[in-house]
C-alpha cells in the first residue's frame, strides 16, 4: 500500500497530533499521505477530494468517527483502518501505541479486508420519498416532540408482522449489534453475518424481544395513530445522524444495502476475543 488518506476527529487534539505524526512517518517511508482538513470535515464529505489512487483510509478517533467516514464514502470501496482514540472501540482495531507497527504491515501489504454489510433506508413523508441514506450500524426510529410512546407498525416483505408501542425501534446490522441495539437488550451477532435485527426500545409489553431477519428481507416501519386518533411524531436517524422527522402515516423502508464497508484487519484476532476484551473493560 502506497497512498493513504487520514480522517481524524478534529474535536480531539490527540487525534490531530497523531494524524500529523502518521503522515510524517509515511512520507519518510516514501509513501503518499493526505489529511482531511477541518473545513472538509465541517462540510461533511471527503468524497470530492479523494483521488482515485488512494488505497487506504486511516480513521483516527472512536467508532463514531469511523461510522461517519463509512457513510460519507459509501460506494468508494476504499478500505478503512480504525485507530482507536476513544474508550470502547469495536471497529477501531489499532491502539495508539501500536500505530507504527500497523503502518509497516500496511506498507508491506500484510493485511486482510473484512466486508461489513450496510443498511439502506428510504423515508417516505406524505407518501413521497423525502430521504435516502445508508448506515453501517443502525437505523433508529425514536419518538419526537411529546414524551409519550409511539405505535410502530412493522411489515416484513409487505406482510404485516406486529405493532410495537415503544419509545422507538432499532434496525441494526451485525456490526451494529454491539452498539445501541445491545444497550436496548438485543443479541450480539458476528459482524460478518448477513442479517437485519429489529429491537424495540423500552416497549410497553412484557413479551417484546429482538427479531433477527435474513439479509434478503425488507422491513417497513410505519408511524401509527396517536392516542385519541391524534397524530404522533417520530424521528429516524442513520448511525445517530441525519435526523428526519416523521408523523403518523409516514414510514421508512429498510433493507440490506448494495454498498459495503471494507475494514482492514492487521491482527488476526477473532471477533470473540475482541468481544471478550471489550466486555471485560466495560
Amino acid at each position: 500500500m502506497k497512498t493513504f488518506y487520514i480522517i481524524a476527529n478534529t474535536d480531539k487534539e490527540e487525534s490531530l497530533r497523531l494524524s500529523y505524526e502518521i503522515a510524517d512517518y509515511l512520507i519518510s517511508r516514501g509513501k503518499q499521505c493526505r489529511i482531511r482538513s477541518r473545513e472538509q470535515e465541517q462540510a461533511g464529505s471527503s468524497s470530492g477530494v479523494l483521488a482515485e489512487e488512494v488505497e487506504g483510509i486511516l480513521v483516527l478517533g472512536g467508532d463514531g468517527t469511523l461510522l461517519r467516514a463509512a457513510r460519507e464514502l459509501a460506494g468508494k470501496r476504499i478500505p478503512f483502518l480504525g485507530i482507536n482514540m476513544g474508550h470502547l472501540g469495536y471497529l477501531a482495531e489499532i491502539e495508539e501505541q501500536n500505530v507504527q507497527a500497523a503502518l509497516e504491515r500496511l506498507i508491506a501489504d500484510e493485511y486482510t479486508i473484512e466486508e461489513r454489510m450496510m443498511l439502506s433506508g428510504s423515508v417516505y413523508v406524505n407518501g413521497i420519498r423525502s430521504e435516502q441514506d445508508v448506515a453501517l450500524n443502525d437505523i433508529v426510529l425514536n419518538r419526537f416532540g411529546n414524551l409519550r410512546v409511539v405505535d410502530y407498525e412493522v411489515y416484513v416483505n409487505d406482510q404485516y408482522l406486529n405493532s410495537f408501542t415503544a419509545d422507538g425501534i432499532i434496525v441494526s446490522t451485525p456490526t451494529g449489534s454491539t452498539g445501541y441495539s445491545l444497550s436496548a437488550g438485543g443479541p450480539i451477532i458476528s459482524p460478518t453475518a448477513s442479517m437485519l435485527m429489529l429491537t424495540p426500545i423500552c416497549p410497553h409489553t412484557l413479551n417484546s424481544r429482538s427479531i433477527v431477519f435474513s439479509g434478503r428481507d425488507r422491513i417497513r416501519i410505519r408511524i401509527g395513530e396517536g392516542r385519541r386518533s391524534g397524530a404522533d411524531e417520530a424521528c429516524v436517524t442513520f448511525d445517530g445522524d441525519t435526523c428526519v422527522q416523521m408523523k403518523t402515516g409516514d414510514y421508512v423502508e429498510i433493507q440490506k444495502s448494495t454498498e459495503v464497508t471494507r475494514i482492514m484487519k492487521i491482527n488476526q484476532v477473532s471477533f470473540l476475543e475482541v468481544l471478550r476484551n471489550k466486555l471485560s473493560r466495560s
